[in-house]
């Protein structure tokens, strides 16, 4: 897919952005973008594409474009200079997360939806390195090497820093216990 972009073919690219708009909005959301998460994933797109000529063959596209959106967050709250708040960024994350089917037990919804909101005020009290590797492993539902290339650490960093996160969430949240990511998508599928 990446050859037939660099090779000038613009519904190549548009294909990539479809399958992995869905993908890069979660992550936006759920790194603090908010509001602005949109505009930081279009913005994250437009550079991706500038950058396809850096992009290594070989390596997964998702991950690379999900360590630019991580960066374009950090850039677009670091240059807002705010702080978004608790509440704004679970709602922004909800916003994110697919609408619940009508057929969705109300119970189960609403008892996800505390269980979110109870993870995120965790998510808050951990240092940034611990909220990333966690936010990518679980909330994106990346596996370990792809956590590892989006956020530019070496496997064993991931590893430790996961570990070390999931204790303190442990403490911080004694019921909780996170649910094993899903496989990854393969590439080129629809996010």
């Amino acid at each position: 897919m990446i050859a037939r972009v660099r090779a000038g073919e613009a519904e190549a690219y548009a294909e990539l952005v479809r399958a992995h708009t869905g993908i890069a909005l979660r992550a936006a959301a759920a790194l603090g973008a908010g509001a602005d998460a949109e505009d930081v994933v279009q913005q994250a797109f437009v550079k991706a594409y500038c950058a396809l000529g850096r992009f290594r063959d070989g390596t997964a596209f998702r991950p690379w474009l999900l360590s630019i959106v991580a960066n374009e967050t950090r850039n677009t709250v670091r240059a807002a200079a705010r702080r978004h708040t608790l509440a704004g960024r679970e709602a922004a994350f909800a916003q994110a997360e697919p609408v619940i089917p009508e057929s969705a037990d109300p119970a189960v919804a609403t008892l996800d939806a505390e269980r979110r909101g109870a993870l995120v005020a965790a998510l808050e009290k951990l240092g940034e390195e611990h909220r990333l590797v966690v936010t990518y492993r679980y909330l994106l539902e990346m596996d370990e090497r792809e956590t590892a290339q989006a956020l530019g650490w070496p496997r064993g960093t991931v590893k430790s820093r996961l570990n070390r996160a999931l204790r303190k969430l442990e403490r911080l949240l004694p019921d909780f216990r996170p649910r094993e990511p899903r496989e990854p998508r393969e590439e080129g599928k629809r996010a």
